[in-house]
């Protein structure tokens, strides 16, 4: 026994008074420790987010500090030439293009220094919705307002815009023509029937071939008669610049340009019109010098079809049935473009007499200089025509 404790009892009672006060040590201890724990985080929670908003007082502060310094240290301000600029340039704005797009061609060209300054100014001038399609002379390395102040001038005028599409026919002209200044078809067909008045040969039956295409503008109190002067100068000064300036040799060249337009695209203007010249030149060659071309033949009856029947070629009453009569048509079959002029006033000189499109999608012609060559081509033809279904009509 010990004898620190009077009776078994009381040193039990002692025992156990003891260990509740270790339980409840550890227990306090316990309690501080978690106490202790919960502490930190919430310390680390606070400097976490006086961290975050000191950075985003940084942040702000260095964001309105380089809007504050931009204007001067030149960030903002697109790059623009000077003006007020050098070479011409002539540009064709397309019917339908959007600021961007003519902002990205004249970068291009050289015309302005970004795109961004051409639209800034742009919206300056409140012109974003003004731009009208046409041909417009500009310069290179102008300043982007000098070029937006010639682009709109065209919108501050009254004028009827109209676009003709290369190798339109006459007629087809006319409704182009009508539709844009609202003047009747029978005007400009009256007037057609009168070729001399316009300076054409005698030889002429209408203004055909000589509407040259091209994005007009033209002024609201334009006649008829001035509207279709104003093309047919167009064509005679092609001509010219061509390098053909005789009336009669210019009739023949346009003739010729209009059959390369129908029978070809761009890329084979040249190689046909050497063709069509070896043809009309050696009339003793197996093609007997006929041009046997199914789009003069399709003109004469009023059609615009690749299929030409044996007895549609036959017929010689067709003025301009290439197959039954020598040489070229009585006239021009629609517009050519410039680049088809230049083609018949230059042709490439080869050994070719026979030529036929293969792809009327993509424009692909072979050539031939017998015409057992030309009919494993035409057999090529038909095979695209077999493949691609209501496209050889």
């Amino acid at each position: 026994m010990n004898p620190i404790f009077d009776s078994p009892e009381a040193a039990r009672l002692d025992s156990e008074g003891g260990q509740n006060v270790i339980e409840h040590f550890e227990q306090d201890h316990d309690q501080s420790r978690r106490l202790a724990r919960t502490s930190r985080k919430v310390r680390r929670r606070r400097r976490t987010v006086i961290f975050i908003l000191i950075l985003a007082a940084f942040v702000a502060a260095g964001y309105f500090a380089v809007q504050a310094i931009s204007p001067m240290l030149d960030f903002n301000t697109a790059k623009d030439y000077p003006g007020p600029g050098g070479p011409e340039v002539v540009y064709t704005l397309p019917e339908g293009a959007s600021a961007r797009t003519v902002a990205s061609e004249l970068v291009a060209k050289k015309v302005v220094a970004s795109e961004n300054a051409f639209l800034n100014a742009l919206k300056a001038a409140n012109g974003e919705s003004a731009l009208l399609p046409g041909v417009y002379p500009l310069k290179e390395e102008m300043k982007a307002a000098d070029a937006v102040s010639v682009l709109l001038a065209a919108s501050q005028q009254k004028v009827h815009y109209a676009p003709i599409k290369q190798n339109l026919r006459q007629g087809e002209v006319f409704d182009a023509l009508a539709a844009a200044t609202d003047i009747p078809v029978a005007e400009f067909t009256a007037l057609a029937k009168d070729p001399a008045a316009f300076g054409l040969p005698a030889t002429a039956p209408s203004l055909e071939g000589y509407l040259a295409p091209g994005q007009y503008q033209f002024a609201i109190d334009l006649t008829a008669k001035e509207i279709l002067s104003q093309m047919v100068q167009k064509t005679k000064e092609e001509l010219v610049k061509a390098g053909v300036t005789d009336a009669k040799e210019q009739y023949r060249v346009l003739t010729i340009a209009s059959i390369i337009e129908a029978e070809g695209n761009e890329a084979n203007y040249a190689k046909i019109s050497g063709a069509i010249e070896n043809r009309l030149k050696n009339t003793s060659a197996e093609t007997r010098g006929l041009l046997q071309s199914d789009a003069t033949v399709a003109y004469g009856l009023g059609l615009k079809t690749y299929n030409i029947s044996n007895t549609q070629k036959l017929d010689k009453k067709n003025k301009y049935n290439t197959f039954a009569n020598p040489g070229l048509p009585i006239g021009p079959i629609g517009s050519p473009t410039n680049a088809a002029i230049v083609a018949a006033a230059k042709p490439e000189a080869n050994n070719y007499y026979y030529w036929v499109t293969v792809n009327l999608d993509t424009g692909e012609t072979l050539y031939a200089t017998t015409f057992a060559q030309h009919e494993q081509n035409v057999t090529k033809y038909q095979a695209w025509c077999k493949a691609n279904a209501g496209k050889c009509q």
